[in-house]
């Protein structure tokens, strides 16, 4: 879909609502206007850019009903894009319109001033991985085996006191370690680095050797 196609649908929607609709007026694409209200300006473009969204920025120098218009995405990741863009736009003070093909549209959201909700739970989550990941092992960043997180870590303990002593029952893992939940965290295996050679009895593996050896410095040794 042109960007020429998005005009006509874009025009009919607000000359609906009793607005006179012109194209191409100074910089905008779309103006808007309705009585002594504040006008209406919505850019237009085929696709979610930065430049897009700056010049919805500029626009709001001219007045806070700005818009913005693409056509609706489709394919596997369209939900999960149109769902982020459009809480970008209400993050910018912006409005959202989407035109499908047969040229129906869609106003995803209005623009007005955003408050943004807090999530406890999120907050929660994010103070407990900060207490349970020991010193600053990423550096602002991910290394080049990957990130390293406060589970990883547990892991890695988990894994030198196996290499250590052996197979060992999760509970004495568990109290050697400080790690509570050794035996969940062996059990799960998520990098494949333990191995049950008995019931509740877990050894480490190779591949848990040579995680060691990759990621010994992230833990203290």
């Amino acid at each position: 879909m042109r960007e020429t196609d998005l005009y006509a649908p874009v025009k009919a929607l607000l000359e609906r609502q009793g607005y006179v609709v012109k194209g191409e007026v100074g910089a905008a694409d779309i103006v808007a206007c309705r009585g002594a209200e504040d006008p209406v300006i919505v850019e237009l473009k085929r696709g979610f850019a930065l430049a897009l969204y700056l010049q919805a920025m500029e626009r709001l120098k001219v007045t806070d009903h700005v818009y913005i218009a693409v056509p609706k995405p489709a394919g596997r990741t369209a939900r999960r894009a149109l769902k982020d863009n459009t809480g970008l736009c209400r993050r910018l003070g912006l409005g959202l319109i989407t035109v499908l093909p047969d040229g129906r549209t869609e106003v995803q959201c209005d623009p007005g001033p955003y408050a943004p909700r807090q999530s406890k739970q999120k907050k929660a989550r994010l103070l407990r991985e900060f207490e349970r990941l020991e010193g600053d092992p990423n550096d602002g960043g991910a290394t080049r085996h990957g990130i390293v997180t406060a589970y990883r870590q547990d892991a890695l303990r988990c894994a030198a006191h196996l290499a250590g002593e052996g197979p060992c029952k999760g509970a004495m893992v568990a109290r050697a370690t400080g790690v509570k939940a050794a035996t969940r965290v062996m059990a799960d295996n998520h990098y494949g680095w333990f191995e049950r050679v008995a019931t509740g009895i877990y050894g480490i593996t190779d591949k848990g050797r040579d995680g060691l050896k990759h990621w010994a410095y992230s833990w203290g040794d």
